[in-house]
């Protein structure tokens, strides 16, 4: 794949991935077929800032969890009010971190 493509790509995105993730991902881009480069570029990812957001407002109902598609650990928050309220402060300052895993796993299904 063109170099210009995957680094608009990474500009673009890199705030929906781990810091760490990002090398690995230009280098995989790279090497990938040009046929799946529309799938590629309508991939929709996850905010983490709006997981954060969502996680303070309504954390405690498992909200989150479900937006990022943890439907087990949202059911699970729901039924304990957020762990009774433990839970939902501990995922204020998890979240972010578990949306770009679960977008990095979006991804890969695409990459490998």
């Amino acid at each position: 794949m063109e170099a210009q493509k995957v680094d608009m790509f990474i500009m673009t995105n890199a705030k929906f991935f781990e810091s760490h993730h990002i090398n690995s991902i230009r280098e995989r881009l790279i090497v990938l077929d040009d046929s799946k480069w529309p799938m590629i570029s309508t991939l929709q990812l996850k905010d983490p800032t709006t997981s954060l957001i969502i996680s303070i407002l309504a954390g405690s109902l498992g909200i989150d969890r479900f937006m990022i598609g943890d439907t087990g650990l949202g059911v699970g928050k729901l039924l304990t009010c957020g762990g009774f309220g433990i839970w939902a402060i501990i995922d204020w300052f998890m979240i972010q971190e578990a949306t770009r895993e679960k977008n990095m796993q979006k991804l890969q299904q695409f990459l490998y």
